[in-house]
């Protein structure tokens, strides 16, 4: 199976390039360092200082990582990381948040699994443990870890059953992977039981890391200016959203009754999309300002009812900015985003009717009372109006999502723990 996945893997790689290349024309970066996609590196000698390897593929694994790579260098002073993606988006978030490292963590994109370009990866920067986050299984990947006495490691692991119903449809080349996998530090119970079901032995519940995120002051001092920027007026916050997704929201806030100097503010989850969402708010007839283009005084206009976030890396800032906050991702069924972010904030969560990327998580958070489910984009507005009119209420919710927050922290150490023994030669 894996050799059939290896040829398909080959006969598809022209077209792989030119979709690269086409998504080019919207986000540069994925016209940039080609050679690393493709496991080609300049000469250079062994690295003089242990090398760790974690890949996280984009914005949200990237972000979720800023724990356990602070851990992984605390702990393992003598040692540097490299830090691969797959997106630019997730390399540009890297590059901000890691800078404090210096030389010690170095970024790559991961190549394509091949064999080939995963075997020479591996040969050029000499990793002595590979740490993928959450649910990224590369089979030629893993098994070139196993050639090369790379110990794997899967952390923040989370898998939902929809997930492990298509893992067993690609039968033997996703169960042989499974089994070339050393550890799993698993999110919950369920997922460690679900990974069980594909034949990894090692297995440890270790909580998610998400919650060990630890808010960056620079981006609150954002958000405080972004809230000064806006005023007093109420704030919705929709994050990370989905195509499709606006509309609905859009569609139902002309219908909705906030409060009559609300402002909607709109943080599409992939920035290729900016340009659209702005086109599809004023085709709405509402007055849209950019957070790129606030101006030189900037502040929001009275007049602006919906404020496009445009920018990367600044969603803990936006977070800080609002009142109420809507996680995306969950009104179509795309399987909803993180909400932790928002409930380390003590802001209220409010959450679609699809969130089986982060079920527990969700179902946890409501039971806590921090979070409230929606069926709809009319219920989305209605239940954010009647908590932008009930200060109180308000403020009762986003404690108790703070509370459920920090309840659920300390998955960074004992994760941690668990790699330790792989590292101990």
């Amino acid at each position: 199976m894996r050799l059939f996945y290896t040829l398909a893997w080959w006969l598809a790689l022209p077209l792989v390039l030119a979709r690269l290349w086409l998504r080019g024309r919207q986000e540069p970066g994925y016209r940039q360092h080609w050679g690393e996609r493709l496991g080609c590196y300049g000469r250079q000698a062994k690295p003089l200082i242990p090398t760790l390897w974690l890949h996280a593929v984009s914005v949200g694994e990237t972000r979720a990582a800023e724990p356990l790579i602070d851990a992984l260098l605390a702990a393992w002073p003598d040692c540097r990381i490299v830090l691969t993606h797959m997106t630019p988006t997730g390399r540009a978030t890297g590059k901000t948040l890691f800078a404090k490292h210096g030389a010690r963590l170095v970024q790559s994109y991961l190549p394509y699994d091949t064999g080939a370009m995963p075997a020479r990866f591996i040969r050029h920067f000499a990793p002595r443990i590979c740490i993928l986050m959450e649910t990224e299984v590369w089979p030629n990947l893993i098994h070139q870890c196993n050639r090369h006495g790379v110990p794997v490691v899967l952390a923040n692991a989370r898998l939902s059953q929809r997930s492990l119903g298509k893992a067993q449809r690609l039968g033997k080349l996703i169960t042989d992977a499974a089994r070339g996998i050393t550890l799993v530090a698993a999110q919950t119970q369920d997922d460690a039981e679900r990974v069980r079901q594909l034949g990894v032995q090692g297995v440890v519940v270790t909580g998610s890391i998400k919650f060990d995120v630890v808010v960056p002051e620079a981006a609150l001092a954002t958000g405080a200016a972004l809230r000064a920027a806006i005023g007093q007026r109420p704030v919705l916050l929709c994050a990370s959203t989905r195509e499709g997704e606006e509309q609905l929201i859009l569609d139902a806030y002309t219908r909705a009754s906030l409060p009559a100097n609300a402002l909607l503010l709109i943080v599409p989850r992939h920035p290729q999309r900016f340009d659209e969402v702005e086109k599809m708010i004023a085709a709405h007839g509402l007055a849209v300002q950019r957070r790129s283009g606030l101006g030189p005084d900037g502040v929001v206009a009275a007049g602006t009812q919906v404020l496009l976030g445009d920018s990367m890396g600044e969603m803990f800032a936006y977070y800080a900015a609002c009142d109420c906050a809507f996680v995306g991702g969950s009104l179509p069924p795309l399987g909803g985003q993180n909400l932790i972010e928002p409930a380390a904030l003590g802001k209220p969560v409010l959450i679609g009717p699809h969130t089986f990327n982060f079920a527990l998580v969700t179902e946890q958070a409501i039971a806590a009372g921090g979070a409230a489910r929606v069926a709809d984009a009319d219920a989305l507005m209605a239940q954010a109006a009647a908590l932008l009119q009930d200060p109180a209420r308000l403020s009762l919710m986003g404690e108790k999502a703070l509370a459920f927050a920090n309840q659920h922290r300390g998955a960074t150490p004992r994760t941690i723990a668990a790699i330790k023994p792989l590292l101990a030669v």
